[in-house]
């Protein structure tokens, strides 16, 4: 099938287009329009409407017939998506996709979870928000894995308070120079036992501590337009009827929409970028239409790669002319490559028998956070491993369920029910991975998808250094946990694939090197300076914390340059179809 060309001079050409709608796609709008700039923002999924479209949102338990649980027919479609754990629910399956319609391939295991809806896996994510630090940004540099980032933290500090200011960052300053303050609104205050921890690891420790986790769950919604405060329901995943925490549903999309320089384009698959050789830029995107299968052409002078790590780096593989044969802008050979998710399923659980008279109220979204203490600097370097992890964690009772079995029955069972459990805590480690460049996806053009494009094969793998990594990570939570007085502390390591931690990333990376890299240091494709890549793609390193705070930064930073060089002229308007 052809594709149907649109006029560039017609009133469907716009100044700017976003391909995706998740955290960094929804950004990106909200900038770009907000500067000016007319933009078409394409969604490979179906519409999602804040509050209308949140099914699940207000759901209890007994609404469900298995309890939450999906059939064995049903997780046969969603098999891969299920190795989360998240999609083992009727609360949730709805935002993950169906493994069937939407296969990928394994030369090495890869647990890829994806979202295809507007607001992508903005709808799903941990919320957890961190700063990066120059010890990330220099890491490269330092150790030799990898190439050197072409920004430092200074770049990213009054984009990452501009964020901060808009999203809403519960937490608590710290002063810790690998972990730096963001702007915050109140913290989710610590319980008893998380507390416990806290004093616990003060008192033994000189090197770490113990801080309350930084979440985007609005604390205080003050000056941020539709979103309350968190009702601590922790149902999170299922879509926020109160808009209280960041998605793009709730927040940035809303506000591109206001600006009415936004158009919003669902079930649009772009599958390639369409570069003009004679102008040398690229002059628009390739979509199909997800649902009638028709092509289609959409031309603009800027455009925004924010699909995802792997989905953006797909469409610029894709991307293939006489110029570029290997895919846009992939003169270094790296487009693909370095690709990179953080490592965890490892720590130690434990139990209090301190706090018995104690309760909390509510069901709060974050717990304790461990930024990391290992390689921080001399004092704490160590020959086992390069870089760090970070440790995540949380304190509670036990419910109900830990009556169910045959020891109790009659008037035993009944009392035991009306009684709170046992008081019991959690540490799970989540580390970084090297840049390695054989880590890498690939497409396989052999077995196609149902709309005729290549799926994606994976080829990736945690290596020594994770490995050692986890050894020391797991080892660390048990002393911690002892130390701070805690009985029957197990350690723990589950199987762990890259993918399973979501936070995919590298397959486009910055670099100011343009042979050994495919971005500079604005985004831009090194030889295609009106296309930006600003989702995971662009990272040059991993880092140990959570990454969507640090993509949000960099996508509001480059959305702002693009503005600014549209407005300059330097990507003028091309004078005819291509």
């Amino acid at each position: 099938m052809k594709n149907k060309r649109i006029s560039p001079a017609s009133e469907n050409r716009y100044d700017a287009i976003v391909i995706g709608t998740g955290i960094t796609g929804g950004w990106a709008s909200k900038e770009l329009s907000e500067g000016g700039l007319s933009t078409l923002v394409l969604e490979r999924g179906r519409m999602v409407k804040h509050v209308e479209d949140y099914p699940t949102m207000n759901d209890d338990p007994w609404d469900y017939k298995y309890k939450g649980r999906v059939t064995r027919e049903e997780l046969k479609r969603q098999s891969k998506q299920a190795r989360t754990g998240y999609t083992i629910n009727d609360a949730s399956k709805h935002w993950f996709v169906d493994d069937i319609d939407h296969p990928y391939n394994e030369e090495k295991r890869f647990d890829w979870i994806r979202g295809y809806h507007v607001g992508g896996k903005s709808l799903m994510w941990a919320r957890m928000s961190f700063r990066w630090s120059d010890l990330d940004f220099e890491a490269n540099k330092n150790d030799g894995y990898g190439v050197d980032w072409p920004i430092r933290y200074k770049d990213l500090v009054p984009w990452y308070e501009k964020v901060e200011k808009y999203v809403g960052i519960s937490g608590k300053a710290e002063g810790l120079p690998q972990l730096p303050d963001s702007i915050f609104t109140p913290e989710l205050p610590l319980n008893c036992v998380e507390q416990d921890l806290k004093d616990g690891v003060a008192a033994n420790y000189d090197d770490r501590k113990v801080i309350n986790s930084r979440a985007a769950n609005l604390t205080d919604p003050s000056g941020r337009e539709g979103r309350g405060p968190c009702q601590y329901r922790n149902r999170c995943i299922r879509g926020c009827p109160y808009g209280a925490y960041f998605s793009s549903n709730s927040s940035t999309l809303p506000a591109a929409e206001r600006t009415g320089n936004t158009t919003l384009r669902p079930n649009s698959i772009v599958y390639e970028i369409i570069y003009d050789e004679q102008l040398e830029k690229a002059t628009g995107v390739r979509v199909i239409d997800a649902e009638t299968k028709e092509k289609l052409e959409f031309y603009a002078d800027v455009i925004f790669c924010c699909a995802g790590a792997i989905p953006s780096a797909s469409i610029l593989m894709q991307s293939k002319s006489d110029r570029f044969p290997n895919g846009l802008g992939n003169d270094s050979g790296e487009l693909g490559h370095n690709l990179m998710d953080h490592h965890f399923k490892v720590g130690a659980s434990a139990v209090s028998d301190r706090h018995e008279e104690d309760y909390y109220k509510g069901r709060k979204p974050a717990g304790f956070f461990v930024p990391r203490f290992r390689n921080v600097d001399e004092k704490s370097k160590t020959d086992k491993f390069l870089r760090g992890y970070g440790m995540q964690g949380g304190a509670s009772r036990t419910d109900w369920t830990s009556a169910i079995g045959e020891m109790s029955y009659g008037k035993d069972l009944k009392e035991a029910l009306q009684k709170p459990g046992d008081w019991q805590i959690g540490v799970n480690c989540f580390g970084e991975c090297l840049p390695y460049h054989e880590n890498k996806m690939m497409l396989n053009y052999d077995k196609p998808d149902k709309w005729g494009l290549p799926t994606v094969t994976f080829g990736c793998e945690y290596k020594e250094n994770e490995m050692a990594m986890r050894k020391d990570a797991q080892e660390q939570a048990i002393a911690m946990l002892k130390a701070a007085g805690f009985k029957d502390v197990q350690g723990y390591e589950d199987p762990c694939f890259p993918g399973n931690g979501i936070h995919e990333m590298g397959t486009a990376r910055m670099g100011r090197d343009p042979k050994t890299s495919v971005l500079n240091g604005n985004n831009q494709v090194h030889t295609v300076p009106n296309v930006y890549v600003t989702d995971g793609a662009c990272m040059a390193s991993s880092a140990s914390q959570n990454p969507s705070l640090t993509y949000m930064a960099i996508t509001a930073r480059a959305a702002n340059h693009a503005v600014e060089q549209f407005k300059a002229g330097k990507f003028r308007s091309m004078e005819k179809a291509t």
